[in-house]
C-alpha cells in the first residue's frame, strides 16, 4: 500500500497518508478542515529484492567462464596446421 501526499488548499498544511490504491483521495485537511489535494510525486523507483538480478546470478559454469557451448577453440590453431608448435623429441642417447 503507498503512501500519498496531500496538501490542504486553505492553511497549505501538508502531510502524508498511507492508504489502498483502491480508496478514495481524502477531501478534509486534518489541521484545518479544509479542502485537501492529492500530490504527484515521484515515487521511488523499482527496487529489487533477493536472487537472480545480478549478472552473475543464475549463471551457468560455462557462461562465467565465458564459453557459451561452443566447442573451445585454441589460440595457436593456424600454428598447430604447420606444425610450428610442437616440440622436437630429443633422442635418446644424446
Amino acid at each position: 500500500m503507498p503512501t500519498y501526499d496531500y496538501e490542504c488548499t486553505d492553511c497549505g498544511h501538508t502531510f502524508e497518508y498511507f492508504q489502498s490504491m483502491s480508496d478514495e483521495p481524502l477531501q478534509k485537511c486534518p489541521s484545518c478542515g479544509g479542502k485537501v489535494k492529492r500530490l504527484i510525486g515521484g515515487g521511488l523507483g523499482i527496487i529489487f529484492k533477493g536472487s537472480g538480478f545480478y549478472v552473475t546470478d543464475n549463471r551457468s559454469k560455462n557462461a562465467a567462464a565465458g564459453q557459451n557451448g561452443d566447442k573451445p577453440k585454441s589460440d595457436n590453431a593456424s600454428a598447430s596446421k604447420t606444425g610450428s608448435d610442437k616440440k622436437p623429441v630429443a633422442a635418446k642417447g644424446d
